[in-house]
């Protein structure tokens, strides 16, 4: 397990990639990223929904709260990036196929 200010910095580091892929992607995307105090949000107008992405320190992991679902995403060495278990999916592709899936097309992809 990472120590803390490993995950600290390794969380601001995807975050803000995160937060920068997004940003690229909004005008086409139907979806407004914002970040308050290391919180990612995207809000999206149609159909209304908040997704949060949040750094969670205590268990070293980033967590999403999504299509009313939690996931909890792992730091991987290999990956040198944040892991959803279940599929293997990093960061990035994970919150663009869930960004897809609310919107309803498959017009997102955060690189």
């Amino acid at each position: 397990m990472l120590d803390e200010v490993s995950f600290r910095r390794n969380a601001d580091r995807a975050i803000e990639s995160l937060k920068q892929s997004l940003i690229d992607a909004e005008e086409d995307g139907g979806f407004e990223a914002e970040e308050q105090n290391g919180v990612l949000n995207i809000v999206f107008d149609n159909p209304p929904a908040k997704f949060v992405i949040t750094p969670n320190a205590p268990v070293r992991q980033i967590w999403i709260s999504a299509l009313s679902t939690s996931f909890k995403l792992d730091w991987s060495e290999d990956a040198n990036d944040f892991v959803f278990p279940k599929d293997s999916l990093t960061l990035k592709p994970l919150v663009g196929r869930l960004i897809n899936e609310q919107l309803g097309e498959d017009s997102v992809r955060l690189e």
